[in-house]
């Protein structure tokens, strides 16, 4: 177990929750905090900015608040990634409100991933720029008037991805003062666009480069993030321009306990441990009782809500006027109730909130004392960043961890130095996905005529494409220019979260609503007749997939069991671009064409193993090409030839361990990878692992366990050698989203061949 360092503590906080008061605390550790460092205000800032940071109490900026502003005004596109509560914000409204103050036609475009980020920021920039700069936001909350509004007399236009996609850059001649005039384009929480959705975000911030180039303006971009790993290299991908990135966080941090919560096992045999919902109600019960001021942190709608009802339930138990104070938040309330939440949280009114990750980016909510995480949120980065929504400025703060079953959220609680001393993981796009690239092509054709220039938005490979487009119909050559040929408006067949651009709408069956939509790479596994949805927290039954209008229809679900779709998979490797030695292993990089089909279902009772049914399905088999690495075991690391028959469930379980822990060096989710394991594959002619990124084209996934394979391969060897479970479970090698339905997997036989590769 972790011991505490050597700072003043404050007891009343940290000393609430020890191993001697709760046996579920497996670790603790206090992180020091550490000083700010402040220096005087810019002089050349505007007075304006200077007296509303005055009126703020603001007399002094941190050090990388005066490095952002000095980097903007040697006029550089520039990243800063600071921590979370550290004032980045100032960063980039600094150096534009300046601008703009300066410049009366001068205009702006900040980008946020959030409605509710995008309404916070719009109360901060009108407090420091008063009536002087119109702001405005512009998403799909606004209503058509106020649209018209923005447009016409917006200085500062606050937006996202997607409007900026479908409404302003196909109809940009709408925007023609707006963008003759931008000078700036602000990109906020940049780390968020990653994957798939990163890659599609970074095309679109080529068309609009593009697109205000048409109107004479080359604008200044500025981006704010968490800390990542790659961060200069992740804003070149995401704009396409040479980015200087500020890094010195001068804000000040007070000291964090952080502790590691272990819900207590519930069935022994199965190992499968207590209820995470029910943990962190319990456990929040207990922090409000004191006084401690948290938020809560769940991974779904669904979530969030059992864990407040769970958690109020209790409050009522001893002190009714307690459970007052509590509320949930979460997407689906109307931006009405979002902020009224937000300011009764900021002034204290309420004590504790349940949230989605809504409120993990940089919504000002006030000074929290405690952060719980209940389940990994995906990314270590996430975790710090949800942490770091307590304890503002110098206060002492708790970050929980609440772990589940999850490989691994288990390997962190057996491992927790791997989380704390690990670094953040890197941001992964390819905007040249030709997947996602071809149909950003046909929108920017559709907004002007392409040209051979082109080539310094879209890249040297832009002339293959053009032809690609050509020969699939939708772009037509004349007089050296290529125009969009096809019929519609190609924008709106562009998902930005996804790779394919054919979406799959959900649509409740009997009010007619549509709930959301699939991609189409995962709309089989996920949408089968039978199968139970799960989307932002409710559950619905499939009643019917139409396979060729791409709708599927679903019922609200109440019953107790979920379902998995078994899976035949095959892969055939196109080329074999990088190929490098580890140990007794070749490990290559490549792309290949993964052929699967879904043929049946399990129904598996909720908090068990129990399987109480199987249905066959008739499906079509789905192919697409990725990127994927893959390597070959040598039949010799085996130490008897008995065990040749034991081989398929050692490399299933192998992949599955591989396959949990790729998340550590990738942003990207589980459900984001692919796998398969094969005794003898037709191409290799041995035993091979392949482990691919689950998206069309690829996104640079599997290339990041390519490069860190060795990392990667021992903290797979660690989960499974110190998981106490036998035969493995959901916390080592059991994956629920195994296409095999977790058969046949051997834990005894995986966990020596490992060893024998890293020897």
């Amino acid at each position: 177990m972790f011991r505490s360092r050597q700072v003043r503590l404050k007891p009343e906080l940290f000393d609430l929750l020890t191993p001697e008061r709760f046996p579920q605390v497996e670790a603790q550790t206090v992180l020091p905090g550490r000083p700010g460092k402040a220096v005087s205000i810019p002089e050349g800032l505007h007075l304006q900015i200077v007296d509303a940071l005055a009126a703020q109490g603001i007399k002094q900026l941190w050090t990388h608040q005066a490095e952002c502003w000095a980097e903007a005004h040697r006029s550089g596109h520039f990243m800063v990634t600071t921590g979370t509560a550290s004032g980045k914000s100032l960063c980039f409204n600094l150096p534009v409100l300046d601008g703009l103050l300066r410049d009366p036609k001068a205009r702006a475009i900040y980008l946020y991933p959030t409605k509710a980020l995008a309404q916070d920021q719009l109360r901060r920039l009108r407090l420091l720029a008063g009536k002087a700069v119109e702001v405005f936001a512009y998403d799909g909350d606004t209503p058509t008037e106020a649209r018209l509004l923005a447009r016409q007399k917006a200085r500062v236009l606050l937006t996202n991805p997607d409007m900026l996609h479908l409404s302003v850059l196909p109809r940009h001649e709408r925007w023609d003062e707006f963008l003759y005039n931008l000078r700036y384009v602000v990109i906020d929480e940049a780390h968020t666009y990653r994957g798939v959705f990163g890659s599609n975000v970074a095309n679109v911030l080529r068309r609009l480069r593009r697109v205000a180039a048409f109107y004479g303006a080359q604008p200044q971009f500025i981006l704010a993030s968490a800390t990542i790993s790659n961060a200069r290299e992740h804003a070149m991908h995401l704009t396409g321009l040479a980015v200087a990135h500020v890094s010195g966080d001068g804000a000040p941090v007070g000291p964090r306990k952080i502790v590691f919560w272990e819900p207590p096992l519930a069935h022994d045999e199965l190992n499968i441990r207590r209820s995470t919902i029910t943990e962190a109600a319990e456990l929040l019960a207990e922090l409000v009782r004191n006084g401690v001021r948290s938020i809560c942190f769940a991974k779904s709608r669904r979530a969030a809500e059992l864990i407040y009802q769970q958690c109020a339930d209790k409050l009522k138990e001893t002190d009714r006027h307690l459970a007052e104070k509590l509320s949930p938040y979460r997407a689906g309330y109307t931006p009405e109730q979002r902020r009224s939440i937000e300011g009764m949280l900021f002034n204290g009114r309420l004590l504790a909130v349940v949230s989605t990750s809504a409120l993990e980016l940089g919504i000002d909510i006030g000074a929290l004392d405690a952060a719980i995480t209940v389940g990994y949120p995906g990314t270590v980065a996430s975790l710090w960043q949800q942490w770091g929504r307590a304890g503002r400025g110098k206060g002492h703060s708790l970050g929980i961890f609440v772990a589940g079953n999850d490989a691994l959220e288990q390997f962190f609680v057996k491992h927790p130095e791997e989380l704390l001393q690990r670094d953040v993981e890197a941001a992964t796009i390819d905007f040249a996905n030709p997947f996602i690239h071809l149909q950003h092509l046909a929108a920017a054709a559709y907004e002007g005529p392409l040209l051979k220039d082109d080539e310094k938005y879209f890249g040297p490979k832009l002339a293959g494409c053009l032809d690609r487009g050509a020969a699939e119909g939708f772009l037509r050559q004349k007089n050296g220019a290529w125009f969009f040929s096809d019929t519609g408006f190609p924008a709106a067949k562009v998902g930005l979260r996804s790779t394919i651009g054919e979406q799959y709408t959900i649509v409740e069956e009997e009010t007619g609503d549509i709930i959301g939509t699939e991609g189409a790479e995962t709309a089989y596994s996920a949408l089968h007749p039978g199968a139970v949805y799960l989307h932002m927290g409710d559950t619905y039954l499939v009643n019917s997939l139409d396979l060729e209008a791409h709708v599927a229809l679903v019922r609200p679900f109440w019953d107790t069991y979920h379902t998995l779709p078994r899976r035949e998979t095959d892969t055939r490797i196109i080329s074999d671009d990088l190929q490098t030695f580890f140990g007794p292993l070749t490990l290559h990089l490549g792309q290949i064409s993964v052929a699967s089909r879904v043929v049946a279902f399990q129904k598996k009772r909720l908090g068990s193993n129990e399987v109480i049914g199987t249905e066959e399905l008739d499906l079509p088999v789905q192919e697409f090409v990725t990127e994927s690495l893959w390597f070959t075991i040598p039949v010799d690391l085996l130490a008897a030839e008995q065990e040749l028959v034991r081989l398929p469930g050692a490399i299933h379980a192998i992949e599955h361990a591989l396959i949990a822990l790729l998340p550590l060096f990738a942003m990207c989710d589980r459900w984001d990878i692919g796998g398969l394991s094969t005794p003898v594959h037709s191409q290799t002619e041995q035993p091979t692992i392949f482990i691919y990124d689950g998206h069309a084209g690829g996104v640079g996934i599997s290339r990041q366990g390519f490069e860190r394979f060795a990392d990667w391969l021992r903290d797979a060897r660690n989960l499974i050698r110190d998981c106490p479970c036998e035969c493995g479970c959901p916390s080592c090698i059991q994956s629920p989203k195994c296409g095999n339905w977790n058969e046949p997997l051997d834990k005894e036989l995986a966990l020596r061949l490992i060893q024998a590769m890293l020897s």
